[in-house]
């Protein structure tokens, strides 16, 4: 399977439709935290958090941060820094007498973009879960199964460009892009490369 570069963010088309895409973001850093003191912890780094857990937010540099659980959290890196921020989170981290624990994603979990229009029908051939925009709103967060495998689906595009970020066991990338495109193929889904959206 060719190796992806990736972009987060799609810049709007000057047409009405958006195309069905994939883009591998898995080289940009993730991480997470687990623990009773992981939140405080976070918010003294200067994050927003979800309330709820099964949600996301975004930051203000353009990573998002998802809450999985009551007490753990995924936080995905921005483009806009090449994900320097979150990378610096994993770096400095050290095991202290807060109940905060460092959890690696960066070798564990491959992490894709699906975008376009018709990204619930694409989605909707291997998943139970409606994630169409009327019920799986901005920042909504689905820990399921597509393609068989356990996944975990955070909703980061807009009703302009519609765009989901998957992350599922690494182990899996190239059967799980190989069922993502074959799953878009009846709506001309392609690979994108991110100086293919840049252009």
């Amino acid at each position: 399977m060719t190796s992806l570069k990736a972009e987060v963010f799609l810049a709007p088309s000057p047409t009405p439709f958006q195309p069905c895409l994939l883009t591998d973001l898995s080289e940009l850093p993730r991480v997470g935290f687990r623990g009773a003191d992981s939140a405080a912890y976070l918010q003294a780094r200067g994050y927003r958090l979800p309330e709820r857990p099964n949600q996301a937010l975004r930051q203000g540099d353009g990573s998002w941060v998802a809450r999985l659980s009551q007490t753990e959290y995924l936080l995905l890196a921005s483009f806009a820094d090449r994900g320097v921020r979150v990378a610096s989170e994993e770096a400095r981290w050290v095991q202290d007498e807060q109940r905060n624990y460092l959890l690696p994603r960066q070798d564990s979990h491959a992490w894709v973009q699906l975008s376009g229009d018709e990204c619930s029908a694409v989605m909707a051939k291997l998943c139970g879960v409606d994630l169409r925009a009327q019920a799986f709103a901005l920042g909504a967060v689905a820990q399921t199964s597509v393609a068989r495998i356990n996944v975990i689906v955070v909703n980061v595009g807009s009703a302009e460009v519609p765009v989901l970020w998957i992350l599922f066991d690494r182990a899996s990338r190239e059967y799980f892009s190989g069922a993502m495109l074959d799953a878009m193929g009846e709506f001309g889904g392609r690979i994108v490369e991110v100086d293919d959206l840049m252009a």
